[in-house]
């Protein structure tokens, strides 16, 4: 199934059913009277957030979705019917934004919630309604009220405990295959991987978590350059980033200082996140090389960096129970 994180769709909520004229015609009563029913309501446009979705695959080639007008009124004061309302189904983590991708009208975050996106117009009044005293015969109904309609942009932010960033190449992939069942694609160049990939790590059978590795970032990201940041909207909803740096180059400081720089431009409190600086391929070092690339990159960031290797395992231990202490922290703030 093909990945996707963002669609631009029409919603149109459905228009109120018409109120009718009618007089009541019986044998043996003479003034009948205004029997003229009222319009049912139009359909409303809700969008849902659901289990087993992980794509807006489904809003792609489908983009206009348009909710039943209410039935007309009828004679013998009888009300139109209600239309049925529209329900959207996306997946857990899905935000609703307005026409200017800035206003944000609802954030799906949790299974079952639910967002009234257009509301169905009411039904106009039939000629039952209008009458008086003074008016005893009236000839008036009103036409339903029309429904709200509008393009909306749904955009999803996967909902995961920890995000991987790094450079292309740093060992992302490999690292959340040996840590979980998913299967990303691995290869030795740049930009294996082109979308977003999930995985649950277990280390016990009470503790779990959801673990994010988002696409490598370059220098110039946030300002389009390679696949740009577009997918850092992933990482948002973290409680903690693991930065893994790849330790086979020979300057993993300024690896680092070029991932970083590349959060902050980006903004939205990636930043300020609580980080696990993991150093990787420590299996392709040679001991001098790790003592000194290890000092340099825990100058660069100022934290204690972790030893880790992906494909053989070393230290992978130690960095899971890290990112699980930090994200049990998180839970409990």
């Amino acid at each position: 199934m093909k990945f996707l994180d963002e669609a631009k769709i029409w919603v149109k909520a459905g228009d109120g059913g018409d109120g009718v004229v009618a007089f009541r015609r019986e044998k043996y009563i003479e003034f009948g009277g205004p029997d003229g029913g009222n319009g049912g309501k139009g359909g409303d446009v809700i969008v849902e957030a659901v289990d087993g979705l992980n794509t807006l695959i489904d809003y792609r080639y489908a983009q206009h979705f348009k909710a039943r007008k209410g039935g007309n009124g009828a004679g013998s004061d009888r009300t139109g019917a209600a239309s049925d309302d529209v329900v959207l189904k996306v997946p857990i983590g899905t935000q609703i934004l307005a026409e200017d991708r800035e206003t944000l009208l609802a954030d799906l975050d949790t299974p079952g919630a639910r967002a009234v996106i257009c509301r169905g117009g009411d039904g106009g009044r039939g000629n039952a309604a209008f009458k008086t005293s003074t008016n005893r015969a009236p000839r008036r109904a009103d036409k339903g009220w029309p429904g709200e309609e509008r393009w909306i942009w749904l955009r999803l932010k996967l909902i995961a405990d920890a995000g991987l960033v790094g450079l292309p190449n740093a060992g992302k992939s490999t690292f959340l295959s040996v840590v979980s069942a998913a299967r990303p694609k691995i290869a030795d160049y740049p930009f294996t991987t082109l979308h977003p990939q999930l995985g649950v790590v277990r280390l016990s059978h009470s503790e779990e978590f959801v673990i994010a590795d988002i696409p490598g970032l370059i220098e110039g990201a946030h300002e389009g350059a390679g696949l740009g940041d577009r997918f850092l909207g992933h990482v948002e909803r973290c409680a903690v980033l693991l930065h893994l740096v790849d330790g086979s180059q020979a300057d993993p400081a300024a690896a680092y200082r070029t991932v970083r720089a590349e959060l902050e431009g980006y903004g939205h409190g990636l930043a300020e996140k609580p980080e696990i600086v993991g150093l990787n391929k420590v299996d392709a070092m040679t001991p001098q090389a790790k003592a000194s690339r290890l000092k340099a990159l825990e100058r660069a960031s100022g934290k204690r960096v972790m030893l880790l290797s992906g494909a053989t395992g070393e230290g992978v231990p130690e960095v899971l129970r890290a990112l699980a202490d930090t994200i049990a922290a998180n839970r409990e703030a």
